[in-house]
């Protein structure tokens, strides 16, 4: 792959340039910029999905450390994450480089590097890729324990999404689309390489007979799925970036052809694998030589991929760029109505069609739980549908367009993922009818999903976030943080940073409102009247916000909304102004809502306590009372 990179970028030579106008940067350069991208992509890829490997098909003893029969998978991610830290810190130069039009060995000789990266997006991708790379390292050098394999999953995906988000897909038209299947081609793909290459490594070596069929039907499903992902998203992607007649006729077209036909060749062995499995058919030869073939096809992936990312898409190239497809990827050519908010939709591909798949798997676990004959509250499964189904409205509908552009639909749309959705989805109990529709692993066979939750409901990490006083911090704190900071004129710039906002706050409202009125088993819980005070806390810090919002001077995001200058708005301080105040009257609302189911939590507790008592006694006669009634008997009898 390294020599067709090569033979690519030489035989491209000035071309990729002369698209864009850019100056040529030198043989070396240009040259160096395509195989070094694949090469950290790889090692990116690798690790992530090592990591997977790890988590699925280990067996971890009491102490929660992993077994033999992934250790060599962990050593794979120990080795790649530090090829990854090298690499990317490397690309963080060359891609400055490559996209300034200089050679590499000038970065550092009269010019200004810093600048030189500050103005290419993807060098800064590579500077975040290097940090997670190097957490991934970190821990992987110094912890065996299962738990931390899950927690660097999330640095590893991150590190892999920022390679896809600064690329092409991050601009022009449509790019809210085309930034959101680049978060899931990049994951999906990353994931299925890492896994095929450690399961071919593995397997071979250190899985045994009894866990080789469990194991490869674990890996060949995962992969399936994430591949099927790929394929749907990868379409999207290129039907925005490379219009039909580009196809064929530019380089970049026919990567994009390359990268699809690998994908599905990829799917079709994930698949024919599976059903070897099913029918008891499968060797471990044949389990090995189907994750080899994934896996070449995976690199074959990354190396088309990283043809791709270092020049412009066709598209971008033909069009005529207008101030809104830059920053936003679409027009608002009317100010905000009720119709429009309602009427404007574009599906959100990581949230939105996430809301849609939870609220199936959901519906599908609680189908289980039924058909086991166990009773399930009609009102979790209501609240659970109506958090889903706002959470696809608030990421897809005209609130998350127009919440792009103005900060006070922003701030309609920050308070229901942050205040609102969570407590449905917090009542809707998710981690306890999982419990109870997930089978229990069989004796001598490998952890399932229901043993991975409740390792991850009761490790030290879930105790530390959902602590009170850990969610109360974070919930609070990250409010002023976001807003009050540069970082939400960074973040409000890219469809990726509105994605980021959104799961964080997303998150971090669901972990607060589980340590208040949560159903699910976790952590030791405070008693109900610390509870109720503990929310009450919070309502002084969201009201001081919004009317530090109303009153500032200064507008928040002002390098980002300025830039927009959309016609139908004239006052930027007067929409903050507005923001303001509908963050600091629709947080009440909320609390209502959990005022009223932590108050009925407290009377049905006491009821329980109560009927547990009656049958206590009932069961247990009380010996003092007894005596005590027989000492009266015997002195009425004796006056008598």
């Amino acid at each position: 792959m390294v020599l067709i990179l090569v033979g690519y970028a030489t035989v491209s030579g000035r071309t990729p340039f002369a698209e864009t106008g850019d100056q040529y940067p030198g043989e070396f350069t240009s040259t160096a910029t395509p195989v070094l991208f694949f090469l950290g992509l790889l090692a990116a890829a690798i690790s992530l999905g090592g990591l997977a490997f790890v988590v699925i098909a280990a067996r971890p003893d009491h102490d929660g450390a992993i077994g033999f029969e992934v250790f060599r998978a962990h050593r794979l991610v120990e080795r790649f994450s530090l090829a990854w830290v090298v690499l990317a810190c490397v690309m963080v130069a060359l891609t400055a480089a490559n996209r300034s039009g200089i050679a590499v060995s000038r970065m550092f000789s009269g010019s200004a590097p810093l600048q030189l990266i500050d103005a290419t997006e993807q060098s800064k991708a590579w500077i975040v890729s290097a940090v997670c790379a190097l957490a991934v390292a970190v821990l992987a050098r110094w912890s065996l324990q299962w738990t931390s394999h899950v927690v660097m999953l999330l640095p590893g995906a991150i590190g892999v999404i920022a390679l896809g988000v600064a690329g092409s897909a991050g601009q022009g038209p449509g790019h809210d689309y085309t930034t959101g299947a680049a978060i899931v081609v990049f994951v999906s793909a990353g994931l299925v390489a890492g896994m095929s290459v450690a399961a071919a490594i593995t397997l071979a070596h250190d899985t045994s007979d009894d866990d080789l069929r469990q194991t490869a039907s674990r890996v060949h499903h995962v992969a399936a799925g994430l591949l099927g992902c790929a394929v749907a998203y990868s379409v999207v992607e290129v039907a925005f970036l490379v219009p039909a007649r580009f196809l064929v006729t530019t380089a970049y077209g026919r990567f994009a052809v390359v990268a699809l036909a690998v994908t599905a060749i990829a799917l079709v062995v994930e698949l024919r694998a599976i059903r070897a499995v099913r029918a008891g058919t499968h060797t471990r030869a044949s389990v090995i030589t189907a994750s080899t073939i994934v896996g070449v096809c995976s690199i074959v992936f990354a190396a088309v991929v990283a043809g791709m990312e270092t020049r412009t898409a066709p598209g971008l190239l033909v069009h005529d760029f207008t101030v809104l497809d830059v920053f936003l990827g679409y027009n608002l050519p009317e100010r905000p109505t009720p119709w429009t908010l309602a009427t404007m939709w574009r599906l959100d591909l990581v949230l939105g069609l996430g809301a849609v798949a939870a609220a199936g798997v959901y519906g599908l676990g609680v189908r289980n739980v039924r058909r086991q004959g166990i009773e399930w509250s009609k009102w979790r499964t209501i609240s659970w549908m109506i958090g889903c189904l706002s959470l696809l409205v608030v990421t897809s509908s005209g609130l998350r367009t127009y919440g792009m552009a103005l900060f006070s639909i922003h701030m309609i749309e920050h308070m229901a993922l942050n205040m609102f959705i969570p407590v449905l989805l917090v009542l809707g109990a998710p981690v306890t009818l999982a419990l109870r529709a997930l089978p229990a692993a069989r004796r001598g066979a490998l952890p399932g999903p229901r043993e991975w939750i409740v390792w991850l409901v009761h490790s030290r990490l879930t105790a530390f976030l959902s602590h009170p006083v850990t969610a109360l911090i974070v919930f609070v704190a990250s409010l002023y943080i976001v807003y009050f900071t540069p970082l939400f004129g960074i973040l409000a710039r890219y469809h990726w940073g509105h994605e980021a906002m959104s799961i964080h706050f997303l998150v971090t409202g669901y972990v607060f409102y589980w340590a208040i009125i949560g159903i699910d088993p976790g952590p030791r819980r405070l008693p109900f009247l610390a509870r109720l005070g503990l929310l009450f806390a919070v309502m002084p810090f969201h009201a001081f916000f919004g009317i530090a919002t109303m009153t500032m001077n200064s507008v928040i995001g002002y390098d980002f909304y300025g830039f927009l200058k959309l016609p139908w708005l004239a006052d930027l301080q007067h929409d903050q102004f507005l923001g303001g105040a509908i963050a600091w009257g629709a947080s009440e609302v909320p609390v209502v809502i959990v005022v009223i189911a932590l108050v009925s939590q407290w009377a049905s507790s006491d009821r329980r306590a109560g009927a547990r008592a009656d049958r206590q006694a009932d069961a247990y006669p009380d010996d003092e009372l007894a005596a005590y009634n027989a000492m009266l008997e015997e002195l009425s009898r004796t006056r008598r």
